[in-house]
C-alpha cells in the first residue's frame, strides 16, 4: 500500500530526516514516536504530499505519490488532524458528510447514498447519537471521534493520524484508541499513527517507527524498537518494560517510570 525508499524531508533548504524507508500494508498499525522537534510532523506532510521531498520517493499503491491527482489521492488516503474547530456551528452529520467531498463532482451536494456513508461511520465508531449535535459543543474526545469518523467517510484504505490522543482525558485516549485498533482489525485500513505514549505503541500497534533526537530512528515490532534504552537516550527519564500475565487473551507489556525524576 505505502512504500517509503530512503526518504528526506524538510523545510526549504533545511533537511529534518534523511534515509528514512518503510513500508505499511492493509491491516497494520504503525505507531510514530518520539520528542518533539525530531520531524514527525513534518514527515506526515512529507507523506501526504504537502511538502515536496528533498530525496527518496513516497509511492502509493505502487505509484508516486507525484502521480496522484489530490482527488485521487484524498478517496485513498484520510487524514486526521490533531484538532479542528470550524468557524461555523455545523451538525456532527454534517461534519462527518464533509469527507465524501472528493467522491463529489464541483459544486455538489452530498446525496443520499453519501449522508449513508456519513451514518455508517457514526455507527462504526459508537456516536450515531451525536449525528444532530453541535461539533462545537460536544467534548474533546467526541470531537476527535467525529473526526476520525469524517475520515473513514472518505471509505480511504489508508488513514494518517496526527496525534489522536493529545490534550484528551485518560478516558477518552483508551476510547479513541480502542477505535482505531478496531477499525484496523474489522476494516483492513492501514494506519501510521504519532504518538508521544510508549504505552500506545506498546500496547496497539503492529510496529513502531522511533524517531531519536540525533534524527537516527529504529523501525521493527514495538517489543523491539520501543525499550527502556531508546526512552533514556531520547527522554531523558529511567523506565522498565514489563510483561504482564493475564489469566486470559494475550500477555501485554507496558512501560512504567523506575524512579521519580529525570537523568542529572
Amino acid at each position: 500500500m505505502l512504500e517509503i525508499r530512503d526518504l528526506s524531508c524538510g523545510y526549504g533548504r533545511r533537511t529534518v530526516l534523511s534515509g528514512i524507508s518503510f513500508s505499511l500494508a492493509a491491516g497494520e498499525l504503525l505507531c510514530l514516536l518520539g520528542p518533539n522537534g525530531v520531524g514527525k510532523t513534518t514527515l506526515f506532510k512529507t507523506l501526504l504530499g504537502l511538502l515536496p521531498a528533498h530525496g527518496g520517493e513516497v509511492r502509493l499503491d505502487g505509484q508516486p505519490i507525484g502521480r496522484w491527482s489530490r482527488r485521487r489521492f484524498a478517496r485513498r488516503v484520510g487524514y486526521v488532524p490533531q484538532a479542528h474547530t470550524p468557524p461555523f456551528p455545523f451538525k456532527v452529520r454534517q461534519v462527518v458528510a464533509m469527507g465524501r467531498t472528493a467522491h463529489l463532482a464541483a459544486f455538489a451536494a452530498p446525496g443520499r447514498a453519501d449522508l449513508d456513508i456519513a451514518e455508517a461511520a457514526l455507527e462504526t465508531l459508537g456516536i450515531a447519537a451525536l449525528a444532530e449535535a453541535t461539533y462545537t459543543e460536544i467534548s474533546g474526545g467526541e470531537r476527535q471521534l467525529v473526526l476520525i469518523a469524517r475520515a473513514l467517510a472518505q471509505q480511504p484504505r489508508l488513514l494518517v493520524m496526527d496525534e489522536p490522543t493529545a490534550n484528551l482525558d485518560y478516558g477518552n485516549q483508551l476510547r479513541v484508541m480502542a477505535h482505531v485498533r478496531r477499525i484496523v482489525g474489522t476494516q483492513g485500513l492501514g494506519v501510521i499513527l504519532t504518538t508521544h505514549d510508549p504505552n500506545q505503541a506498546l500496547l496497539h500497534a503492529t510496529r513502531a517507527l522511533v524517531l531519536e533526537r540525533d534524527r537516527r530512528y529504529g523501525l521493527g515490532t514495538p517489543a523491539e524498537v520501543v525499550d527502556d534504552g531508546y526512552l533514556r537516550r531520547t527522554y531523558g527519564v529511567e523506565t522498565e518494560i514489563i510483561d504482564l500475565a493475564r489469566p486470559c487473551g494475550t500477555p501485554r507489556r507496558i512501560c512504567v517510570p523506575a524512579e521519580i525524576g529525570v537523568r542529572p
